[in-house]
């Protein structure tokens, strides 16, 4: 299991602490450092029936300044996965991938009921 995650990020410290307490080990990766690759973002967005808006970070300031909510529409899964690439701040986060599946944001009862 990886987490994708950002040190200034309330979520992934919710989650990462979370982990902690169910005693579950994962590869905690740093998302300005590590992004995510086109396979795990295909793995992603397959887990997301394809909702390619699922995969950006709404809330951060760079997808307002970017205008991203107006241009995701026409843009091709390739085209995201590049983008997301090049700017890890715009993943959604924390980005917990196991093996066959993946979750975006901490929500206690969804990563319970994923991971448990």
């Amino acid at each position: 299991m990886k987490v994708y995650v950002h040190h200034n990020c309330s979520s992934c410290k919710k989650a990462l602490k979370w982990l902690k307490e169910q005693n579950m080990e994962a590869e905690i990766l740093d998302i300005q450092e590590h992004t995510p690759t086109k396979e795990e973002f295909q793995l992603m967005l397959d887990s997301y029936a394809g909702n390619l808006k699922k995969l950006f970070n709404t809330s951060g300031k760079l997808y307002r300044e970017r205008g991203i909510k107006d241009t995701v529409g026409s843009m091709s899964s390739a085209e995201v996965f590049e983008l997301l690439q090049a700017e890890g701040m715009l993943v959604k986060r924390p980005f917990l991938l196991t093996e066959t599946q993946g979750i975006v944001g901490f929500k206690e009862e969804v990563w319970s009921n994923t991971l448990l």
